[in-house]
């Protein structure tokens, strides 16, 4: 395919847009060239990428589950007792490690109370994300909180979202076996006339004012202490229109660069879900190399969600397993490998089993998943 006229119609049309149509913005075509053209001959460095994984609460059960499969490291988080408190505390952070270290399990990030993936209408703690004062202050001051207990207990990174809409799906499919995957079609989705959140209308530049506030707060704050604050794009991106009145600035190339642009700092960067970003996509298994090595080579992945997707932007079937989505995973790997990837490698979203498995289905999903990718580290790691 001619990368050019490719790069014409999937690069800056409806992703620009929706990422405000910044002058002088970077286009991935033009991410590192030289890199590129070098790549095919001269030798890669060595891999470095680790299997992880990511789940809620430590526990007894989770960490002896998670063990068993020899996971390098994990991202979880401890039990916060006093629920009005939205940070846990240095004794909270060091009874999960203590609860870690019992069962030989690395804990190298955990997930912030504030900023889940949820829709913002059941979000518990949402001032942030609606700019309302003086609930916002509360909670950012809550946030630096959190980065500090990470620091003092050796945490190295925290990761949170910056969504109104949560994780968008329109309908289910059938999948493998007894599985079940989510699908989104925005034209579907879009016919229903779905009403508005509680956050009412927010388009672009109201959006990415509120991100720049809470950046300008949190940052400086990461930068004292060295801990990486890691944001995981907007799942999935929307057309510049919106959907339900809100302009997901963080569901294109073009704003994800934009972001981790803004208040520029080595503790500032992305937890780079794959599958997200290949949703964000015409044609992922082309298009994406280019994204990786784009953020890959500013370092600013701190984290990856492993995880594959059947489709690209605005019609897809996600939450599949690894081995049967569009984007081939043997030649991604080589891509984190070329950029100098040495973080976790996280399966996400494993497909869901309906009926009387379904509370350890999931769990049974990932298994499969830790050795698929499992064995794609070790393949690689025999390569010169």
């Amino acid at each position: 395919m001619d990368r050019r006229k490719f790069f014409s119609v999937t690069g800056a049309g409806a992703a620009a847009v929706a990422a405000g149509g910044l002058a002088g913005e970077t286009q991935i075509a033009e991410a590192q060239p030289a890199q590129r053209a070098g790549a095919s001959s001269a030798k890669l460095p060595p891999l470095k990428a680790r299997l992880g994984h990511q789940f809620g609460t430590l526990t007894e059960r989770s960490a002896a589950w998670v063990s068993r499969y020899g996971v390098d490291a994990v991202c979880t988080s401890p039990v916060v007792t006093d629920p009005s408190r939205l940070y846990p505390s240095v004794e909270e952070m060091n009874k999960m490690l203590d609860l870690a270290n019992k069962y030989k399990i690395k804990v190298e990030l955990v997930d912030s109370v504030l900023l889940t993936s949820s829709l913002i209408d059941r979000e518990k703690n949402p001032g942030i994300m609606l700019a309302h004062d003086p609930e916002r202050q509360r909670e950012i001051e809550a946030f630096q909180n959190h980065i500090r207990t990470c620091a003092k207990t050796g945490i190295r990174a925290l990761k949170y979202n910056m969504s109104i809409l949560g994780v968008v799906r329109s309908g289910e499919v059938q999948g493998r076996g007894d599985t079940v995957y989510n699908k989104w079609n925005f034209a579907e989705a879009q016919a229903k006339n779905p009403p508005l959140t509680k956050a009412g209308t927010v388009n672009a530049d109201q959006f990415w004012e509120r991100i720049d506030f809470f950046l300008s707060h949190v940052v400086p704050v990461a930068n004292e202490y060295k801990v990486r604050i890691a944001c995981h794009p907007q799942d999935p991106g929307m057309p510049p229109q919106g959907y339900r009145g809100i302009t997901n600035v963080l569901g294109t190339i073009d704003g994800l660069k934009r972001f981790v642009g803004m208040h520029e700092s080595p503790y500032h960067g992305l937890n780079f879900c794959q599958g997200t970003v290949s949703e964000d996509l015409y044609h992922p298994n082309d298009e994406l190399p280019d994204v990786i090595r784009w953020f890959g080579s500013r370092k600013k992945i701190f984290n990856v969600h492993f995880r594959n997707i059947r489709g690209g932007r605005d019609n897809f079937v996600a939450e599949m397993f690894p081995d049967e989505g569009d984007v081939d995973f043997v030649k991604i790997l080589k891509v984190y490998r070329e950029v100098g990837y040495e973080e976790l490698l996280m399966p996400d979203h494993a497909p869901k089993v309906v009926g009387v498995d379904a509370e350890w289905g999931a769990n049974e999903n990932f298994a499969f998943e830790f050795g698929y990718i499992r064995g794609l580290i070790q393949s690689e790691q025999h390569l010169a």
